[in-house]
């Protein structure tokens, strides 16, 4: 494309775009037309006010575009969408893609990155700024219409065994960013970065420093622990509260040289968006064993409990519970089960601690636990419908072999304490469940055929769809209220990551990154037919 057909197409993209900045009381109000955060809204609950595609009508639904990413090898974006322009990311790199054709707008690569191997999971907007972070733990902003860089800011270093994969997520005037490694030894951290001038703000780790509040709970390990931040969280604007998962112990399958509960890991932090102090904590596997960390999305709604409203935390965790948290307080309100093959623990008690079953640890030679490694649900991405009333989540049912190390753990290397993995016949079986957060009840599922290694998320919709990517590579559509199937296109690989719906000249479009390629889906509109002129005859 010559310069200044470009710079035609720019001008002509961005037409609207340059008048209304994304600014944080937009993203404040939720989906609508554009998709402004990964999750769609601060509170998680990926669900959108659009009614165009129905249970009525989502059967017609056909491919509008499909956008092929060079070398990608896996996609984890969760788009973003303002004024008619798509910001996808690969590991190290994001691209502005137009949602009316799929033509590519620009496209930045960064230069300095050398970690080419880190996933990564979206970017963030704000003002005429896009945020993503490199797999060298950079967070970049970019010019939203040129993709210009603006300015980069390093926030930790990869000789400490730090890499960067997370979704960053823009509150205020601050862009939040986690660090992943915590399988390797690290001491995972959030930081706060201006999201004006790239300085940072404020820092909050995941793990206490020796002599802090919490230490008791570690043993040697504890200047190693983990506990990586690198799903995103939430955020509440009335009280200016953060919520965010915390990875799991290291070393993640020996637990010798960590006695007691390792604070803060496998937990959810209540954090002040503006200081980045502790409100509150709620750890759901005190000494984790299993590599069940709390990295899925603490979703907030409120809901009607004993008779009046309460605002909660709900959580579909890895280690196979549904939890209900009170939002202020982080008290612990109930836990029930996610999947049916869960044998560690026989519940919950009445102070939010797993009752644990005796043997269900990993062992030298191996033992037998359910859920399996990968957990009962994971970071794909859960959705909740206020209509329904329903919580929808992709779940596993699967166990594993546990086994355990008593090598001793060197920070900043590949060492897991162990490992875990299933037997051939026991390769498991995703499901799409739909609970009922008032009362933990699964009121429906969706089995799923494929060979258990999905990782994508849902969607819910207005219109009563919910959208998901299934185990076999198909984008899906279901009814939200009893989970009937109304259509599916299949994408040819493998889905890692969650769709998301949108506006495009006021036409309805709902999108999904598959492993290589992001592919876009609208309602079909017919064709007028076209007149043809009579034949002349001519002697």
């Amino acid at each position: 494309m010559s310069t200044a057909i470009q710079q035609a197409f720019l001008s002509t993209v961005f037409a609207a775009a340059a008048i209304a900045q994304v600014r944080f009381e937009d993203i404040v109000k939720g989906p609508g037309r554009d998709w402004l955060t990964v999750a769609g809204d601060y509170q998680g609950q990926r669900h959108s006010p659009l009614t165009q595609i129905t249970t009525a009508n989502a059967g017609s639904l056909v491919s509008k575009w499909v956008h092929h990413i060079p070398k990608a090898n896996g996609l984890r974006t969760n788009p973003i969408v303002s004024n008619g322009v798509m910001y996808v990311t690969a590991p190290n790199e994001v691209r502005a893609i137009d949602t009316r054709s799929g033509r590519l707008i620009w496209a930045y690569k960064d230069p300095r990155a050398k970690k080419d191997d880190a996933v990564n999971r979206g970017a963030a907007i704000l003002g005429d700024k896009v945020f993503f972070v490199t797999g060298d733990v950079h967070l970049v902003a970019l010019d939203r219409r040129t993709g210009a860089a603006l300015w980069s800011k390093k926030y930790g270093d990869t000789a400490d065994g730090l890499f960067a994969s997370c979704a960053p997520l823009a509150v205020g005037d601050k862009v939040i960013v986690g660090v992943a490694g915590g399988d390797t030894g690290i001491r995972g951290y959030l930081a706060a970065i201006s999201a004006t001038t790239g300085e940072e703000v404020w820092r909050t780790y995941t793990i206490p420093a020796r002599g802090e509040p919490g230490s008791e709970t570690w043993g040697k390990t504890i200047d190693f622990g983990g506990g990586g931040t690198w799903q995103s969280g939430t955020y509440d604007p009335e009280t200016n509260t953060l919520f965010w998962p915390t990875g799991n112990a290291w070393p993640d399958f020996y637990g010798g040289d960590r006695p007691g509960d390792n604070l803060y890991t496998s937990s959810v932090l209540a954090l002040d968006a503006n200081t980045g102090k502790m409100k509150w904590y709620f750890q759901f596997t005190p000494h984790d064993v299993h590599d069940w960390d709390a990295q899925a999305w603490p979703v907030l709604m409120e809901i009607p409990w004993e008779g009046k409203p309460r605002k909660v935390v709900v959580h579909a965790n890895r280690n196979g519970f549904l939890y209900v948290l009170d939002r202020q307080t982080g008290k612990y309100l109930r836990a029930t089960k996610l999947v049916d093959l869960l044998d560690w623990a026989t519940g919950i008690d009445a102070k939010g601690r797993p009752i644990l079953v005796p043997g269900k640890d990993p062992t030298p030679s191996g033992n037998r636990a359910c859920p399996g490694v990968r957990g009962a649900t994971n970071w794909m991405s859960p959705s909740y419908n206020p209509a329904t009333g329903l919580f929808y989540v992709v779940t596993l049912e699967q166990c594993d072999i546990f086994t355990s190390s008593t090598k001793e753990p060197e920070p900043k290397k590949n060492f897991s304490g162990g490992g875990a993995g299933p037997k051939p016949s026991e390769i498991g079986q995703f499901f799409l469940r739909a609970f009922d957060p008032k009362t933990g009840e699964r009121k429906w599922e969706y089995p799923m055929t494929g060979p258990g290694e999905s990782w994508a998320g849902t969607v819910s919709t207005a219109g009563g769809v919910i959208f998901f990517g299934d185990d076999d590579g198909h984008l899906v559509a279901v009814d939200g209220r009893n989970g009937r199937h109304l259509w599916h296109f299949y994408t040819g690989e493998g889905l890692t990551a969650s769709p998301v719906t949108y506006l495009v000249d006021g036409k309805q479009q709902v999108a999904i990154a598959s492993s290589t390629a992001i592919f876009a889906f609208g309602l079909h509109e017919p064709v007028a037919p076209v007149a043809v002129p009579k034949t002349v005859k001519t002697q």
